[in-house]
């Protein structure tokens, strides 16, 4: 009503100066800034009624909805009893939590964790990222902060619940160190506003509100915002291991149709590495080709070509002429003949089919996950990586630039051996060791473990050709394939 009013007489005074002869064209102007500021201040949220930059969710989500990540679903239920038990807690003498940290890579669950304790909780659920509270004005993002902590209160009232979880993804971002962003206090002033809302948490509030922030980069977070009495508690949320894969998988194929041929075990070993966003991608993309075929159910042909796209791309049109193909051939089953020497059954299969930016590849099945290695473990690597421009070699009498990505893989694993003292070095310090000393031992042993290559295979040059000359023509031969016809030429040997 009063806006209309303040509109009304504003219009009213410009035509009574227009009749009196007065130039209004400045006053227009004038107006004109003002109503422009006043939107973009409203809309930018400086106003008392701004909005929570974020969105409020009906959370009906368990943790038994989540596969894998046991360590991480144990260690978060343990945190959330202290909310669930409040009043036990408090006669205990127990501080209650304030914030739980969840880090670790991309896609590995960490917004269903949280998800999840709100369901767990019975609490009302706020999400938001971090981004979302900084801004080129000044005061903006603290007073989203402010705004997000009321909606929390506001929301959890609302729904008749006595608490709320806000979880704030990428909140890096919001909780950066201090100083890191030279010239912008504004990061700094949205940080402290956070702070001081953690602060002002109670025990005896009418509504408990438990922050839960999620990040892969931990170590660009302040002190002050992981220090006890704010966020309390860390929870690692890590790459699935081999068990949790197949229990993930199991869970993004409960709605698909599976063939009986189907082994989401085989799939689980195939896939070392992948997160659970990659698992949902994968059960995706096997149920397209699926359909693309026009197959009524899902077989193992279709989840194990699925692999090899989340991993690669899609497969292109692009198709090389026959001398580069017949390199790529025998680059290809250099490296698988040097796996399958090296530790036998660990090739799945090996192709020249180009997809995304590999021009052929071959795909090794971990018979384990491995988080610590050795340094025979570490060589082999090498000699695998090796093995593909040593078969150029070897059969073509020259190399391509094709092993380019090779030889900067065996320099990296090369590397790992001698920082971890493993190298004749011993023990060394990076920074501090000749610069000369350093490539020497780097080309020792990557010359060491070339010349084994060299040995194997021309031990093994009949086997390479036929093998490669295989590829050629079929473009994809299986690991039992290439098992069968090794075992073959040693029965003829």
């Amino acid at each position: 009503m009063i806006r209309e009013f303040c509109l009304g007489a504003s219009i009213a005074l410009l035509i009574f100066l227009t009749m009196m002869g007065q130039n209004v064209i400045p006053l227009l102007l004038l107006a004109g800034l003002g109503f422009m500021l006043y939107m973009l201040i409203d809309r930018k949220g400086l106003t008392g009624s701004a909005n929570f930059a974020g969105y409020t969710q009906q959370v009906n989500f368990s943790f038994d909805d989540i596969g894998g990540q046991a360590p991480a679903k144990q260690e978060l239920k343990e945190a959330l009893d202290f909310v669930l038990h409040a009043g036990k807690i408090k006669e205990m003498g127990i501080r209650p939590l304030k914030g739980i940290l969840l880090t670790g890579p991309p896609g590995t669950g960490k917004t269903l964790l949280a998800k999840a304790a709100a369901s767990y909780t019975h609490s009302a659920f706020l999400a938001t990222s971090g981004s979302e509270f900084i801004e080129v004005y000044a005061g903006v993002g603290a007073q989203r902060v402010r705004q997000l902590f009321k909606t929390a209160r506001e929301r959890a009232q609302k729904e008749k619940k006595d608490g709320a979880i806000i979880f704030v993804d990428e909140i890096d971002v919001l909780g950066s160190k201090r100083g890191s962003n030279t010239g912008h206090l504004e990061y700094d002033q949205t940080l402290n506003q956070l702070l001081v809302e953690m602060d002002g948490l109670k025990h005896d509030d009418k509504v408990r509100i438990l922050v839960v922030g999620a990040t892969n980069r931990e170590d660009m977070l302040d002190p002050a915002l992981t220090r006890p009495g704010r966020f309390d508690r860390i929870v690692r949320v890590d790459l699935p291991d081999k068990a949790a894969r197949k229990s993930i998988l199991e869970i993004h194929c409960r709605n698909k149709p599976l063939a009986d041929d189907v082994s989401l075990e085989d799939i689980a070993r195939e896939s070392f590495g992948f997160s659970g966003a990659h698992l949902e991608s994968l059960a995706n993309e096997a149920a397209i080709l699926a359909l693309r075929e026009k197959s009524p159910v899902i077989h193992q042909s279709h989840l194990k070509e699925a692999v090899d796209k989340v991993m690669m791309g899609e497969k292109i049109d692009r198709r090389p002429n026959d001398e580069e193909r017949y390199r790529i051939a025998v680059h290809e089953t250099g490296h698988a003949l040097i796996s399958e020497f090296l530790r036998k059954g660990s090739v799945s299969h090996l192709t020249v089919t180009t997809r995304g930016r590999a021009l052929g590849y071959v795909r090794s099945v971990p018979e384990d996950d491995l988080y610590l290695y050795t340094k025979e473990y570490l060589e082999e690597q090498i000699q695998i990586c090796l093995a593909g421009a040593a078969a150029e070699s070897v059969v073509l009498d020259s190399q391509s630039t094709g092993a380019n990505n090779d030889f900067q893989q065996a320099v990296k694993l090369a590397r790992q051996i001698i920082t971890a003292g493993l190298s004749s070095l011993g023990v060394i310090c990076e920074e501090i060791i000749p610069k000369e000393r350093y490539h020497q031992e780097l080309q020792k042993i990557i010359k060491e473990q070339e010349e084994k290559v060299h040995q194997i295979l021309h031990s093994s040059f009949e086997t390479l050709k036929e093998i490669a000359e295989l590829l050629m023509e079929q473009e994809y031969i299986s690991g039992d394939e290439l098992r069968d016809m090794i075992e073959q030429r040693r029965v003829i040997h």
